[in-house]
């Protein structure tokens, strides 16, 4: 009879009630909800798929996606594809960075791109001794960080600094492009004598200083190395101390940006014994080699470029007494 497993079921259950009570109904219930759930898990186990991406490979597609805001996820996916990168186009797509509101060049890509057509000015202030106000006026050139001109007034306006932009490439040839701050001295005036050159005036954003980084960064290098340990009179000995600076600046200092070259150029220099020369009464020192290579008696020279690279020989008053 069909009805018999049934009522079969429902007498133990009336049996198990009587017995147990609720507790045992809840302990099965709770039973059944650890089964299902273990169940479940089985049930939706990992079966193959897409594989775990490196977190180091996501850093790079968005690093990639930030430093090239002109590539799309067809360029970026060729580029790891040639880095050894397994993946597919749709990956990188998920993991670049959002692009609104990102420029398609940044203002130090285009100052890097158009360099040799760039030059750049600025004027720098300077107290005297008894306080008053000198105007230096500075254009350099971006491409190799040369100081094309510097001129010096005690009254700095667009009538004068016309005449200096002027005379600054009277012996180069115009750049293209003039980037300078928005200083009130540069009027009408100076801007019509940037027309006039066939030179473009680029103006930088107000309060923008770092957009024309790199003459901001020669006048901290002129009060540290020079201005900063010199007591200024007047116009003309600021015109001077400037000017034997600016001739150590292109022609003996290093740069970091040009290589540890200075920016017209030195040459590498091996053998001969290492002379110096004072630069501004001693606060600097030019160092260059002698192609003579003799010992001169009571001078410390160091020679280098006769020994082996280990050995360095230093003459001194011992030498002469035989030891």
């Amino acid at each position: 009879m069909e009805w018999g497993p049934n009522l079969i079921c429902l007498l133990l259950g009336a049996a198990l009630w009587s017995l147990c009570g609720r507790r045992f109904i809840t302990a099965l219930l709770s039973l059944h909800q650890c089964a299902f759930r273990l169940w479940w898990r089985w049930r939706s186990r990992h079966k193959g798929g897409r594989p775990p991406l490196d977190p180091a490979l996501i850093a790079l597609i968005r690093r990639m996606s930030f430093e090239n805001p002109l590539w799309g996820a067809p360029r970026i996916h060729g580029e790891l594809m040639k880095l050894g990168f397994r993946l597919a186009q749709s990956t990188v797509s998920r993991y670049m960075l959002p692009r609104q509101g990102r420029s398609n060049e940044s203002w130090a890509a285009f100052l890097r791109n158009n360099a040799r057509s760039i030059a750049a000015v600025d004027m720098l202030t300077v107290r005297t001794v008894a306080f008053d106000c000198l105007y230096a006026f500075i254009v350099l050139a971006h491409d190799r960080r040369r100081i094309l001109h510097i001129e010096v007034a005690r009254h700095a306006n667009a009538l004068w600094l016309a005449r200096q932009i002027a005379e600054a490439f009277r012996d180069y040839s115009p750049p293209l492009i003039i980037v300078r701050d928005n200083d009130g001295a540069y009027g009408e005036t100076f801007r019509r004598q940037l027309r006039a050159m066939g030179i473009r005036d680029h103006p930088t954003a107000p309060h923008s200083p770092w957009q024309n980084g790199h003459v901001e960064r020669l006048i901290g290098s002129i009060r540290r190395e020079c201005l900063d340990h010199c007591l200024i009179w007047n116009t003309t000995q600021l015109r001077g101390v400037l000017g034997a600076y600016a001739d150590y600046y292109n022609n003996d200092r290093t740069h970091l940006a040009l290589g540890k070259d200075s920016p017209y150029g030195r040459v590498v220099e091996r053998h001969g014994a290492i002379r110096s020369r004072r630069v501004l009464g001693g606060l600097h020192r030019r160092y260059h080699r002698e192609p003579k290579n003799e010992f001169s008696e009571g001078t410390g020279v160091i020679v280098l470029g006769q020994h082996p690279p280990h050995r360095v020989v230093r003459v001194c008053g011992a030498l002469r007494a035989g030891r």
